[in-house]
């Protein structure tokens, strides 16, 4: 990067802070629908999306992106990269102190990436993948040294992606069980205080935040409401003002957006490329075998989901790859992926490989294990049950709190098919390699390959696929690794989801990032 550029991500920084100071107002309490509530508050741990809600307020990233996807220097003020693309170096902000007193230093940056993201993030080991050592030669500049470029990392720095954690705090422990799990201390504008289970999480504002006039608000609380018509009340009576995530059931949002104070946007997901899907059990249970997966994916309308369980919001998915990454020519569409579902095509499929019908008319019997996040999935489940019916595979639906649901799907693999939802984000190496690669059966890590698939021509391309620079060959690549998982179909996806904000008007200044909810709320501010 030239000093120009360098030069304008500090200006951007400056006219950021300059007109949030001059127009907003300083005072007040935030209320927010947090659904479901989160397993836990370690972060660098766990991606689970309870977990981004909150956590963004806390600790930070080296940089957050705009919803143009512009670079925003966070604990980061700039960074230069090598001709070569192999060496990043980075200028730390001066000044910044976790909420113990503790000075943020480039060794903490070090210590993240190298001793906790690479070691135990569900992403952070394909992020972070081509990093080979991080120099230090004072403490505000970190040297990232890469075996190969890796251009794709450099949209990984959110707080939501790759929060920065103190070292002080972490060094020599067990990161996973450590104490900070659920008594965090980062460097953002909200300091955590109290967790009471069952009901709440509470920050207050950060008094020693690093950016003068942020934040406005006083204290943000996240509230957990499991009854999803309770959750709609709350926003209704101004008990909540912000609800992401699908936190008000899409059902609900439609009508609640005709209102005067309310307000409801598909903005802030721009970086995070949802897709809804199917993973499957591929070692054992009746689904291992690759036909049925795919006669299943060829019998599901996804169409009928998006239109009549989401409201028309999602675009039906037609490969492993979102449609939304047309724009680098990654994406094809691939057969066993219709958009309205073809049931009498599913049974023939299934008759052709050998799995006749009882005299009840039923192949197969199956546990769907269903994402505890609210209705909206429920009544997806109930979907998939009858449609599943229809081609003669029975199966029992499983909806468990959010603990029980990690353990049984990524630490004990005691599952059949799980409907979940993962993020794609902007290039595949940071959200859909996770799916697939051998590298990425890592038990006891959430949201990566519990479906333990494995195969060595697919690993080689994942992996070349990754550095390639040459972007036909890049094209090449990742259509072949399309046309396997097409086959093989260890995942189905469903949807490429849009997810909803439902908001109080009166919020404001709570949009400005790329990653909504999974933002900062160092902006926002109450306008009675």
């Amino acid at each position: 990067m030239n000093k120009l550029l360098k030069g304008c991500l500090v200006a951007a920084s400056m006219v950021l802070s300059s007109i949030s100071a001059h127009a907003a107002k300083d005072g007040g309490t935030l209320s927010f629908l947090v659904q479901p509530e989160p397993p836990t508050l370690a972060s660098y741990v766990s991606t689970s999306g309870p977990i981004g809600l909150v956590m963004p307020k806390v600790y930070e990233g080296l940089f957050d992106y705009d919803n143009d996807g512009k670079m925003i220097p966070i604990l980061a003020e700039s960074y230069e990269m090598s001709a070569d693309g192999k060496t990043v170096t980075f200028k730390l902000r001066k000044g910044v102190k976790w909420h113990d007193g503790e000075p943020f230093t480039s060794a903490d940056v070090q210590f993240t990436i190298m001793d906790v993201l690479k070691k135990v993030h569900p992403r952070g080991p394909n992020s972070f993948r081509e990093v080979s050592a991080i120099e230090t030669p004072d403490a505000h500049t970190a040297i990232f040294k890469l075996n190969k470029p890796a251009p794709y990392m450099m949209r990984s720095f959110s707080a939501y992606e790759s929060p920065m954690v103190p070292k002080h705090l972490l060094e020599g422990q067990d990161v996973k069980s450590a104490s900070l799990a659920n008594n965090p201390v980062g460097t953002g504008p909200f300091k955590f205080v109290e967790w009471k289970k069952g009901q709440y999480i509470r920050l207050d504002k950060n008094e020693d935040y690093w950016q003068e006039g942020l934040p406005h608000l006083d204290r943000i609380v996240g509230r957990f409401i499991p009854d999803a018509s309770t959750r709609t009340a709350a926003m209704e009576n101004g008990e909540v003002l912000y609800a992401a995530y699908n936190a008000i059931p899409n059902i609900d949002a439609v009508r609640l957006k005709d209102r005067d104070d309310i307000d409801v946007t598909t903005d802030g997901y721009s970086m995070i490329n949802p897709m809804a899907l199917i993973e499957f059990n591929t070692k054992e249970g009746p689904f291992v075998d690759p036909a049925v997966r795919r006669a299943i994916s060829t019998a599901i309308d996804r169409r009928f989901m998006i239109d009549t369980i989401f409201f028309g919001y999602g675009k039906p998915a037609t490969s492993a790859l979102s449609s939304n990454f047309k724009a680098t020519n990654l994406h094809a569409a691939m057969p066993n992926y219709p958009e309205r579902g073809d049931v009498a095509k599913a049974n023939a499929m299934l008759d052709a490989a050998g799995f006749a019908k009882n005299s009840d008319g039923v192949r197969l019997n199956g546990v769907l294990d269903i994402i505890p996040y609210g209705e909206d999935w429920r009544r997806a489940g109930e979907y998939l049950k009858q449609v599943m019916g229809d081609i003669g595979i029975n199966l029992e639906l499983r909806y468990e709190d959010v603990p029980t649901w990690l353990k049984r799907v990524y630490h004990r693999y005691d599952f059949q098919m799980n409907v979940n939802y993962f993020y794609q984000l902007p290039d595949p190496v940071l959200g859909v390699h996770r799916h697939y690669g051998t590298d990425q059966i890592r038990k006891g890590t959430h949201f990566v390959n519990s479906s333990r698939y494995s195969n060595p021509t697919l690993d080689a391309l994942l992996d070349s696929g990754a550095g390639e620079p040459d972007a036909a060959k890049r094209t090449a690549a990742y259509n072949e690794i399309q046309q396997i998982l097409a086959n093989d179909m260890p995942v189905v996806n469903l949807f490429e989801l849009e997810f909803l904000v439902v908001y109080n008007n009166k919020l404001k200044g709570a949009y400005g990032s790329a990653m909504g909810a999974y933002g900062s709320f160092r902006e926002a501010y109450l306008d009675d």
